[in-house]
């Protein structure tokens, strides 16, 4: 038993060597090799220098080390046998290891024992390394997980070795016993002396028997070096703290302690093959063993990027503990918008919040950390603390939008634009059916045009010229100011039969703001009757003098019915162009106005874009107004589809966010984000705008006070939807005309497209009527609307609804009290009656007298009482009335203060509706 102790004793003991290797040189230095691994791991590898003896025979005389050896174990039957002393490199001969002396003892162990303290010192100084290295989240889970992955691995390997030790210990036990059983007993002169420092003879050995050890002694039971010598070939080997190296560790002897005897020397492996040892497990070569995870020397170190990570953390504390040390200020460009809240202020500031509270403080201004300021008190709290400012704008989302100057060497000659203008019924869009040979005035309701229409035409000389048709009628002044804003020359359309009349005038102060030449086309000539002096000397009235009384302006002579004289008025527009060089760069970004839009039931959306420079491409992101977009489709003036649009080229473009004001400028923008951004700044000015409209025509408390202490103001509620945006905004401008200092109209919503649901409950809420310009409500809207009691009223011609609304606004109006004069009447004689009072005799000398009229009593001229008449009596009878010439009776009510010669005025009061 214990002889098993001994054996398991020398198992657990950890060495500094590989198990099985003999000692072959004595140790010249000593040292540490860190192993780097994947994934951060490392290991620590002891490393020993011996010197090295060259082999050759044995001197004479020399005697065996150390006591017998042990047989390495049982080998299979028919193997080579293997020397159980070290080779020899030399070629012949072998030699065994010496013992060591004292001295090489004693340095052995302190250079053993400073390695231990210089392995500790290190492993102590790793602790604090990594103690002060700050290690995320995720690589403390990734950790954690690979150590609980290990634990489960080394008790996996520590059962499994468990079990084999003591397979190996049983086996080993077996085999002692029975070598004890059947060695014979060596005389004591013949067993050779175990004192440290004794030398054997070299000489020949026998051969090994079954119980003898490799130099052919026979065993020492219980010695020990019988527990390694036991275990047989194929046995896995110990577990040790020392990994393979190479093959130059291989073949390192193993060390001899003092009394025990040599080791069998493992036969060395050729340098090119990297093949294990006998009885050795290569595969296990450079992993982790148990006793190292115990011992906690391959403990996974950081990644080299976690590394600098935190170097980078600790040089920017460093840094920044310098400047607040050394009182260093950091100076920084502070970006400030229109408002800004005092915390955000702080932030960009680096700054503590409290510190910018008190600097407001000290500027009179009291606000905390959530309030907002706004940007000139931001700039001067960015002063006092030393920074830069840098002011912005929510407009400056903006900038750049429109482009660069186009260089002179990209310009190129483009189609003129003509827009035709003048008074209503004067024959502008049949002067355009003449040009084009189309009729586009029999498609207007009415006979009038309620639209504004872009359209190109192809001349004899293949020259292309835009013309913009606009309506005369006066509710459709933006519609021609549009036009002037976007035109090179205005055609102004004189009637020779009606003369310049009012929207005529207007149409010759849009194209005198415009700043563009005047072409005056005179209209029906081929009507008789016609004086065309009459026209000059009008036109003269407002500063127009035309080229046949010494003026520039030219006057061209026309009949849209007849087409007399279209070529000169087309001669004319070229003219005019070719002096006014029209040119723009077609190789750039669109950019354009927005004509006109609607919204369509199949297509959506839809805008009437005039190309103004570069050149628009179907997929181009544009932003119109407050809308954006990315255009599926453009057609022409004819419906035909284009893939792009050159400058001075009408279309119409699909694919907006919404239908677009019109008259808004269109734009080119590069990307989808861009777009978003500067619509969404857009419709947030457009609402607040709109609030602050609303805001405005609430008033003033002041303003609420007098409408309460007046009586309510009445109104007229009215919801339109129109066809396109002009007519929407045209009924918008004409609605609000028929307002009066009692009733008021108000437009509670005006939009383009069909009437739907969400308008009928609009006007159910607000008691308002919806007006349908050219449009029809759907079936669930009317359904609804029946439901509800809601009034819609379709029209097609804006007369019509101008007339009506303005009937309802009368409608709302108070009636009248209006005063209507009877007559006079002449106090003759005064009669005191008792019950009664003072009763006036008088004679009519004016018109007729009613009974419960109104009087005045005048004295002198001078009214000194106004009143009711109480009784008008003829002699003894009550009577209704008494006419001129007749002679009556007249008392008042409540009143007797009346003389001889006074005269009665006698009047009525009736209702009449307000006009």
């Amino acid at each position: 038993m214990s002889d098993q102790n001994e054996q398991d004793a020398a198992k657990g003991r950890l060495s500094l060597r590989p198990s099985g290797l003999m000692d072959r040189g004595k140790t010249e230095a000593a040292g540490t090799v860190r192993q780097s691994f994947s994934h951060g791991r490392g290991k620590t590898v002891q490393v020993e220098v011996v010197k090295k003896r060259a082999g050759g025979p044995p001197a004479p005389g020399a005697k065996p080390a150390g006591g017998p050896q042990q047989a390495s174990g049982p080998r299979p039957a028919g193997g080579p046998q293997r020397a159980s002393g070290p080779v020899n490199r030399g070629g012949s001969g072998s030699a065994t290891g010496r013992p060591l002396t004292q001295a090489e003892q004693a340095n052995r162990l302190r250079v053993l024992e400073e390695m231990r303290r210089q392995e500790a010192q290190r492993q102590r100084e790793e602790r604090e390394r990594q103690a002060l290295m700050v290690r995320s989240a995720a690589e403390e889970a990734a950790r954690k997980a690979e150590e609980d992955r290990r634990a489960a691995e080394e008790a996996a390997l520590r059962a499994e070795q468990e079990a084999r030790e003591k397979i190996e210990a049983e086996a080993r036990r077996k085999v002692e016993e029975e070598a004890r059983r059947n060695a014979p007993q060596p005389p004591a002169a013949a067993r050779p002396a175990a004192a440290p420092g004794s030398a054997r003879p070299m000489g020949p050995r026998p051969a090994a028997g079954p119980n003898a050890g490799p130099s052919g002694a026979p065993r020492r039971p219980g010695g020990p070096a019988a527990a390694p010598a036991a275990a047989p070939a194929g046995a896995a080997p110990r577990l040790t703290l020392r990994g393979r190296e190479g093959e130059e560790e291989e073949r390192r002897p193993a060390i001899r302690r003092p009394g025990m005897p040599a080791m069998p020397a493992k036969k060395p492996a050729a340098a090119p093959t990297k093949k294990p040892a006998a009885g050795g497990d290569r595969r296990r070569d450079g992993k982790i063993d148990v006793a190292a995870a115990i011992e906690g020397e391959d403990e996974r170190s950081r990644s080299m990027a976690s590394v600098r990570r935190a170097r980078e953390r600790e040089r920017r504390q460093q840094e920044l503990q310098r400047l607040r040390s050394d009182g260093v200020k950091v100076v920084r460009d502070v970006v400030v918008p229109e408002a800004i809240t005092v915390q955000e202020l702080a932030n960009r500031m680096a700054a503590r919040g409290g510190e910018v509270v008190k600097a407001l403080f000290r500027m009179g201004v009291m606000a905390t950390l959530t309030q907002t300021i706004d940007a000139d008190t931001a700039e001067l709290v960015v002063n006092e603390f030393g920074h830069r400012v840098r002011r912005v704008s929510e407009s400056d989302v903006e900038q750049g939008l429109e482009g660069t100057v186009d260089a002179d060497e990209d310009m190129l000659p483009r189609p003129p634009v003509v827009t035709i203008m003048g008074h209503v019924d004067h024959g502008k869009t049949s002067l355009l059916d003449a040009l084009r040979k189309t009729d586009v005035a029999a498609r207007e309701a009415g006979g009038i045009t309620q639209h504004i229409g872009a359209y190109q035409v192809t001349v004899q000389g293949g020259q292309k010229v835009t013309f913009i048709d606009t309506p005369g009628h006066a509710a459709f002044t933006a519609m021609r100011a549009r036009g002037a804003s976007v035109t090179d020359m205005v055609v102004l359309v004189v009637a020779a039969d009606d003369g310049v009349m009012p929207q005529t005038i207007e149409a010759i102060h849009h194209a005198k703001a415009a700043g563009v030449p005047l072409i005056v086309a005179v209209n029906k000539i081929d009507k008789p009757g016609v004086n065309l002096d009459r026209v000059r000397q009008e036109l003269l009235q407002h500063e127009i003098v035309v080229e046949s009384l010494g003026g520039d302006t030219m006057e061209i002579q026309v009949s849209a019915t007849k087409a007399m004289n279209l070529d000169k008025l087309l001669e004319a527009i070229l003219l005019q162009a070719e002096v006014l060089d029209l040119k723009a760069n077609p190789n750039r970004g669109a950019e354009g106005t927005v004509i006109e839009s609607k919204l369509d039931k199949g297509r959506g959306p839809v805008a009437t874009v005039l190309v103004q420079k570069g050149t628009l491409r179907q997929g181009d992101m544009v932003v119109a107004g407050a809308e954006w977009g990315r255009v599926r489709a453009m057609l022409d003036d004819k419906g035909r589809q284009l893939k792009e649009a050159d400058p001075s080229l009408p279309v119409e473009i699909l694919g907006l966010s919404g239908v677009p004001a019109a008259g808004e400028p269109l734009s080119f923008v590069e990307d989808e984000g861009r777009a978003r951004e500067i619509s969404e700044f857009r419709q947030r000015k457009l609402r607040e705008k709109q609030a602050a409209a609303a805001g405005a025509a609430r008033g003033t408390l002041a303003d609420m006070m007098a409408r309460v202490a007046a009586g309510e103001q009445k109104e007229v509620a009215v919801v339109v939807k129109a066809d396109v945006q002009g007519s929407a905004e045209a009924l918008g401008v004409t609605l609000n005309k028929l307002s009066r200092d009692e009733v008021k109209v108000r437009v509670l919503h005006s939009a383009v497209g069909q009437i739907t649901e969400s308008d009928i409950q609009l006007a159910k809420a607000s008691n308002a009527i919806v007006v349908a310009f050219n449009v029809r409500a759907t079936a669930q809207a009317r359904e609804l609307a029946q439901r509800e009691g809601v009034d819609i009223r379709y029209y097609s011609i804006i007369y019509e609804v101008a007339d009506d609304v303005e009937q309802l606004v009368r409608g709302k109006l108070a009636p009248i009290q209006r005063e209507k004069f009877l007559g006079y009447a002449q106090i003759l004689e005064v009669f005191e009656v008792k019950r009664l009072g003072n009763i006036a005799g008088c004679r009519v000398t004016e018109g007729v007298v009613r009974r419960g009229c109104g009087v005045r009593l005048l004295r002198d001229g001078i009214v000194i009482h106004q009143g009711e008449l109480a009784t008008l009596r003829r002699f003894k009878d009550d009577v209704k009335e008494v006419t001129n010439g007749y002679e009556c009776g007249m008392s008042f009510a409540n009143y007797d203060a009346i003389k001889v010669g006074d005269q009665i005025e006698c009047y009525e009061t009736e209702t009449v509706a307000a006009v």
